[in-house]
């Protein structure tokens, strides 16, 4: 109110002080102010009134206030009205921060899933293939870098148009405009709408540069099938980067803002090609191309990317690890975070696996139902494979089916390791002083508790050795003997070395470890084996490789964890030659198939639990584990080496395309 009020006064002033009264008001003021005041010609008589003085001087006077009024109230008016129509700040523009999907990357730079709310990555048009904004300028506003927020040649055109329609079928709207309406404004198209987008178009392109609004509209517009800005749209309909689109699907994109249903390159592809020679007609008319260039693209073959860009069923498992890791870090809904999370999975790793858990996991329910044996339905394996000499997870396959079943059981899951745990108790005695040859006994064996229990360990076979090797012990995988190993070298050695591999913390401190009593996850279990089939050191499993935030900052979360060397030179020669023998003539003989096999273990727990096999070549250390989620027996004979170990093979086979 007090700036109407001054506003009031100053046009009071500039009325009273710039308007001048009619010259011949002026002179009869002037005669009546020079005459004497004694001089009795000029003195009126009594009761007499000057109507050319006194009432012409006040007449001016309420001329100029109801002047003033006038325009008070029209500019107040107007201010009033401007006010009313609640124009938006268009800072919001100025300072474009929209929220962006979060992809993933696999280990070749092909992404596997996006999330988002709206799928938007916010790229620089330095990072855009070239013709790519000319394509949009000559589809949507040919006169862009000319004109100063508005085309009032587009709005006459459309006025017209509309008038001749009798409806509000065109806009007229300039790629500014369309800026506002997204970022500010409704879609509704009403007269004041158009008035206030007409408003801020004009501010916002006083306030940017004509790159800095394009920017924002090419990141900003939707262009079909869930897709904001032409980065996520090239990589939906196209399967790659924006930088990397040829002219002809750079015209396709630029054809889709008009109407993205109308033209959609999936449902309506023939559509889409007429709008694409338009696109290409206004591009060689404005100079962007050349008349042979623009042909010569219109005629180029279409490569349309299949339709889902979903995380597929075998990555899942994958994926929901590193979700679940990111989203510890960075704090923030992944949907919104604009992060680029680039990981190590190998997607044909990673589906190999799959189909391999899923192949054997059949194979063992049909041996039991053929034996007529009492199946779960619901049987379930997983595997892990990791880069031995750099400890990257390049598969992890939770379950049969992560659709059906998310539980991921190759990382959350914790069993009994049974004899897959058996190597470590030989590797704390080898660190002792003993040799793969050193003798031990395989006899018969029974132990009383603490609690007056007895506990007598039987060997798999139900048959004992008597006096046997080291290495025969563990080839064979006999318990009796591993047992009185165990009960001779003590535990604590072993439980040093089991936790420097990254099995603990909570080790049994009895001799049913050695028959592994201790709960671990796949994913411990292999990377536990890493060091037998590297060079004795152990390595935490790594996921990420880096993740790149929306504001550019870069940082690589598990890139930097510390190598441990768990295993002496002469210890690791001895476990790896015993360990090798249990895939020759041991219980892992189904790995033998696999070219380049190094060594492994077979796992088995009581009542056929759990079946697991560890192996590795000179590259990969893999593990799989199969067995019920609710810890029933799969059933008779569904050991490590006849339910696990062909899984084991049949990856590793597939991996070398065998």
């Amino acid at each position: 109110m007090s700036f109407l009020m001054k506003w009031f006064e100053l046009f009071l002033l500039n009325g009273l002080t710039i308007k001048a009264p009619p010259r011949r008001l002026i002179m009869s003021i002037a005669t009546v102010s020079s005459a004497k005041p004694n001089d009795p010609e000029n003195k009126p008589a009594v009761g007499a009134t000057d109507s050319r003085g006194v009432y012409t001087e006040k007449h001016i006077s309420i001329f100029f206030i109801v002047v003033c009024l006038l325009q008070t109230a029209f500019l107040g008016g107007m201010l009033y009205f401007l006010i009313s129509l609640k124009i938006p700040d268009i800072s919001a523009v100025a300072s474009y921060n929209p929220s962006q999907a979060t992809v993933i990357y696999d280990r070749h730079g092909r992404i596997v899933d996006r999330m988002f709310i709206e799928d938007r990555t916010v790229i620089p048009l330095s990072a855009m293939a070239p013709f790519l904004p000319k394509a949009f300028v000559a589809a949507e506003d040919g006169r862009f870098f000319e004109h100063p927020g508005l085309d009032f040649f587009s709005v006459l055109r459309a006025a017209s148009k509309n008038f001749l329609d009798g409806a509000k079928s065109q806009g007229g709207s300039t790629i500014t405009q369309q800026v506002i309406k997204s970022l500010l404004l409704t879609p509704e198209k009403t007269y004041i709408r158009k008035f206030k987008e007409a408003i801020l178009a004009w501010r916002i392109d006083k306030l940017m540069s004509k790159e800095e609004i394009l920017h924002i509209y090419l990141n900003q517009i939707y262009l079909g099938e869930g897709a904001y800005g032409v980065e996520a749209a090239a990589q939906i309909y196209f399967g790659k980067s924006s930088s990397r689109l040829t002219l002809g699907e750079c015209a396709l994109l630029a054809g889709l803002p008009q109407a993205p249903s109308r033209y959609s390159l999936f449902d309506h592809l023939d559509r889409a090609v007429e709008r694409q020679k338009y696109v290409l007609n206004r591009m060689a008319a404005d100079g962007y191309v050349g008349t042979e260039a623009a042909q010569l693209a219109y005629e180029e073959k279409i490569h349309l990317n299949p339709r889902s860009q979903q995380a597929t069923d075998d990555n899942g498992y994958y994926l929901e690890v590193v979700k679940r890791r990111v989203r510890a870090l960075l704090g923030v809904p992944l949907q919104t975070a604009g992060a680029r999370i680039y990981t190590h999975l190998d997607s044909g790793m990673q589906e190999s696996g799959a189909v391999a858990v899923r192949k054997g996991v059949r194979a063992s329910f049909a041996r039991q139902t053929l034996a007529g044996s009492e199946v779960d339905p619901l049987l379930q394996g997983g595997l892990v494979c990791i880069e031995t000499a750099s400890g990257k997870v390049l598969a992890a396959i939770g379950g049969t089916s992560f659709s059906l079943s998310p539980f991921d059981r190759a990382t959350q899951a914790k069993r009994q390791a049974g004899s897959t745990f058996k190597p470590f108790v030989y590797a704390a005695a080898i660190s002792q002083g003993w040799s793969s040859t050193s003798p031990i006994d395989d006899s018969p064996l029974t132990i009383t508790g603490k609690d007056g229990k007895a506990w007598t360990p039987h060997n798999y076979s139900g048959r004992y050795h008597g006096v046997t090797t080291l290495a025969d012990a563990l080839t064979h995988s006999l318990n009796s003997a591993t047992v009185r190993l165990m009960q001779t070298i003590g535990y604590k050695d072993v439980h040093k070395l089991a936790r420097s591999v990254g099995l603990g913390p909570d080790l049994p401190p009895n001799l049913s470890l050695a028959l592994g009593t201790t709960e671990v996850s796949i994913l411990q279990m292999t990377a536990a084996y890493t060091p037998f089939a590297g060079d004795g050191t152990y390595i935490e499993p790594s996921f990420i490789d880096k993740i790149l935030l929306a504001d550019g900052t870069q940082f690589s979360p598990e890139k930097d964890y510390k190598r441990r060397r768990v295993l002496d030179p002469g210890v690791l020669t001895q476990m790896r030659s015993m360990l090798r023998s249990v895939v020759t003539e041991g219980t892992g003989k189904a790995a033998a198939e696999v070219p380049g096999v190094g060594g492994g273990k077979t796992g088995t727990t009581d009542d056929y639990r759990d079946a697991w096999f560890i192996g590795y070549d000179d590259t990969y250390t893999a593990g799989v584990w199969v067995g019920n989620d609710g810890n029933e027996p799969m059933g008779t004979g569904e050991s490590g080496g006849a339910a696990a170990t062909p899984i084991w093979r049949d990856f590793m086979l597939a991996m070398r395309g065998q």
